[in-house]
C-alpha cells in the first residue's frame, strides 16, 4: 500500500508566536512544513523536535522572496497545499509620530509581501486544490479604532479585504482563501515592538480583565483554528475571517 500524500504547508513569520505554534500544529497533524522568517536561530527553535519542519531564513519583504520561498517549498516537498500569510511587524505611534520608514516597513511586510507571495504560489496551490490563510487581527474588525497602531491596523483590515476578494477570484481555480483574526495573544510582540517586559505584562493583565473569556490567548489557540480551516472537511468555508479573541471584539 502506498503512503498517503502528506500536505505541504508554508508558514511565514514562523520563528515566534502564532507562526511557530502553527508550524508545529501542522507538523503534528502530519504535514510537511516550511517555516520562513528573518532569523534562522528562531526558525530552528520552531523546528526543534519536528523532523517534518524545514526552515528558510528570508525576509518576505525582499523583492526576490516570493520566488525563493515557493521554489524552496517545491524543491523540498514538490507541492504547496497551504500558504499561511502570518508574518507581521508593528510599531506604536500616533499620527504625528509616524515616519516613512516605519510605515513602509509595516505595509511592506504586513500587506505587500503577502500579495506577491500568494501570487507566486498560485500555480502550486491550484495544482493541489490548496488554501490560503491570511492572519489578520481582531483589533481591526468592524468599526473599531486602534489609537497608536493605525498603520498596523490599516494593513490588517486591508488583508481581510484581500481574503474576501481572493476567495471569489480564486474559487474557480479550486483555491480557497480564509482569514483568522487573533485577539490579544501572548506572543511577546509588545516587547519586540519596544515595550519593556514589565509594561507588556501589565498590558496583558489589563486586557485579561476586559476579555469575556477571562484570559488572553495563547499562540496554540490560534494555530488550532488555522489547521482546522484548511482541512478538506472545511471545504465550504471560503472568504470568511474568523475572530479568535475570547469575544472581545463583540463587546
Amino acid at each position: 500500500m502506498s503512503e498517503p500524500v502528506r500536505r505541504a504547508v508554508v508558514v511565514t513569520g514562523g520563528g515566534t508566536g502564532i507562526g511557530a505554534a502553527t508550524a508545529r500544529a501542522f507538523a503534528d497533524d502530519g504535514a510537511h512544513v516550511l517555516v520562513v522568517g528573518r532569523s534562522e536561530s528562531t526558525l530552528k527553535e520552531t523546528a526543534d523536535g519536528h523532523d517534518r519542519i524545514r526552515v528558510l531564513a528570508k525576509d518576505i519583504h525582499e523583492p526576490d522572496a516570493p520566488d525563493v520561498i515557493v521554489e524552496a517549498a517545491l524543491r523540498e516537498f514538490g507541492r504547496i497545499d497551504v500558504l499561511v500569510n502570518n508574518a507581521a511587524v508593528t510599531g506604536f505611534a500616533s499620527l504625528d509620530g509616524l515616519d516613512r520608514a516605519s510605515v513602509r516597513a509595516q505595509l511592506g511586510t504586513n500587506l505587500v509581501a503577502p500579495v506577491f507571495l500568494t501570487q507566486r504560489a498560485l500555480g502550486a496551490l491550484e495544482a493541489a486544490g490548496g488554501v490560503v490563510v491570511n492572519v489578520g487581527s481582531a483589533g481591526s474588525l468592524g468599526l473599531r479604532a486602534w489609537p497608536e497602531n493605525s498603520v498596523y491596523g490599516m494593513a490588517k483590515a486591508a488583508l481581510d479585504f484581500l481574503t474576501r476578494t481572493w476567495a471569489v477570484e480564486l474559487a474557480p481555480r479550486g483555491i480557497r482563501c480564509v482569514g483568522v483574526a487573533p485577539g490579544v495573544v501572548d506572543t511577546g510582540v509588545g516587547v519586540r515592538a519596544g515595550m519593556s517586559p514589565q509594561a507588556y505584562e501589565a498590558f496583558l493583565a489589563q486586557m485579561a480583565q476586559r476579555i469575556p473569556a477571562g484570559r488572553v490567548g495563547r499562540p496554540q489557540d490560534i494555530a488550532w483554528w488555522v489547521v482546522q480551516l484548511t482541512r478538506p472537511e472545511a471545504g465550504y468555508v471560503n472568504g470568511t475571517v474568523l475572530a479568535v479573541d475570547g469575544a472581545l471584539s463583540v463587546t
